[in-house]
């Protein structure tokens, strides 16, 4: 597969996961929530794809358009007039796209305190302005952790794969065969 490098040579530097980490506080308003005061699932999803897509960005320096949200998990429900805050940082990085991890916590605006509420597996892909996929740098993992969630990444990648190609097999499998012409005697 030939791929366009249409972004200069020198944004594939391979760049460190601190170097793309972003992070992002809301504060849970009663728009935000359902009737009994707890942060929509939805909109949580919607500030975790932000805070994923500004690490995904920050690595690239290109347009990135989110392919999956692969997991997630709601650990705790977030209430009114909690401060969510989101962090995330780019776990992996392949030909094209790559894999940002982001996790959730709130914190009590009176006392202080914070609870991890939720985490995310998230894929982006770079793509130039006409939609097309480019290159991505790699990425550098530093810490203990760094390395743990870069391995980690491979194996959800790899299952990812097999995932789509066993869908790809079923959907084929249940695809109606094309109606028969009548046989004329």
């Amino acid at each position: 597969m030939n791929l366009p490098d249409v972004t200069p040579a020198s944004s594939l530097i391979p760049r460190t996961v601190a170097s793309s980490q972003s992070e992002m506080t809301e504060i849970v308003l009663p728009n935000d929530t359902n009737i009994l005061g707890n942060l929509l699932g939805g909109r949580l999803m919607h500030f975790i794809d932000m805070t994923g897509a500004m690490a995904a960005y920050r690595h690239a320096r290109t347009y990135m358009v989110t392919a999956s949200m692969d997991h997630i998990d709601f650990i705790r429900p977030v209430h009114l007039g909690e401060l969510v805050i989101l962090r995330s940082s780019v776990n992996r990085a392949f030909t094209t796209s790559m894999e940002v991890g982001v996790k959730v916590w709130t914190e009590d605006p009176q006392t202080g305190e914070l609870l991890h509420v939720a985490s995310a597996f998230l894929v982006f892909v770079a793509v130039d302005r006409d939609g097309r996929s480019v290159r991505v740098p790699q990425v550098i993992p530093e810490t203990v952790d760094e390395q743990r969630h870069y391995a980690d990444a491979q194996l959800r990648r790899e299952h990812r794969i097999a995932e789509a190609a066993r869908r790809k097999q079923e959907k084929a499998a249940h695809v109606a065969p094309e109606a028969a012409e009548p046989q004329v005697n």
